[in-house]
């Protein structure tokens, strides 16, 4: 067994396809770095990532697939389901065995999981553009937490930019600890990092502007408002908005008390 060990990118996991291949190493399991569990009586191969060497397998994989089926491999990785760089590993050594165009070949285990988590990367990233609340502090920037369970936030970028091409806005994913800034030209990816965990409802009234605190009380009474009780249906409601994405949608977060 072969712990094979990259930086958790997909241009890292790119690189080790490619050394598997260069170095013909077989029996292998990935790993992402920091979060490998030692197998008992694998050896390991470290992979530095090198753009050359995960190029030339993009290409390869390009050749071999349709513009939508290339697409749909790179949303499986931001999938982030268990397992899911082996069954990438698994469906690569498919289509490169052979010269047939093979994404609609659903007895193969591989491209069927491999169709099923680029679905599920595409839900998230419908229900992240329809559940981003921005919020405006006080210096005019409007901000908004996500924790989306696949890595979806620079599928939707393009989407805000376009909807809010005349402010300034940061989209920050808390569970990876990484957001997307745009200056009113230029998108741009930040990094930051909060030494005392989570970010608190404490700060983040601080930081806002005087106003936004009656906007989102305005909010939350039209939402309120266009409720109609007697038609409630929360399993329905549940179906659509699940309660993972409650904490950071402002209808659903209840007053701060500020004894």
């Amino acid at each position: 067994m072969i712990l094979v060990i990259y930086d958790g990118t997909y241009e890292g996991w790119l690189t080790a396809v490619f050394e598997i291949y260069e170095y013909k190493l077989e029996d292998t399991v990935f790993s992402k770095n920091g979060a490998c569990d030692a197998l008992l009586f694998s050896s390991n191969h470290v992979v530095i990532t090198d753009f050359k060497k995960a190029n030339r397998v993009l290409n390869g994989l390009k050749q071999r697939l349709s513009a939508d089926g290339f697409s749909s491999f790179h949303k499986a990785f931001l999938s982030e389901v268990n397992h899911i760089e082996q069954t990438m590993f698994q469906f690569a050594q498919y289509i490169f065995s052979t010269t047939k165009n093979v994404e609609e070949d659903f007895s193969n285990a591989a491209v069927w999981d491999i169709r099923k988590a680029t679905r599920l990367t595409g839900k998230e990233a419908h229900r992240m553009e329809a559940f981003v609340r921005f919020k405006l502090t006080k210096d005019q920037l409007y901000y908004a937490i996500i924790e989306p369970e696949c890595d979806v936030l620079h599928l939707i970028e393009n989407h805000f930019k376009n909807r809010y091409a005349d402010q300034r806005w940061l989209i920050y994913d808390a569970k990876r600890k990484y957001g997307v800034y745009y200056d009113l030209e230029n998108l741009s990816t930040v990094e930051l990092e909060f030494n005392q965990g989570p970010v608190s409802s404490k700060f983040l009234t601080e930081i806002c502007d005087e106003q936004e605190e009656f906007f989102q009380h305005l909010w939350k009474r039209y939402f309120s408002s266009v409720n109609i009780e007697s038609r409630k249906n929360m399993k329905l409601h549940i179906q659509h908005m699940p309660k993972r994405y409650w904490r950071n949608l402002i209808e659903k977060i209840p007053p701060i008390n500020k004894k």
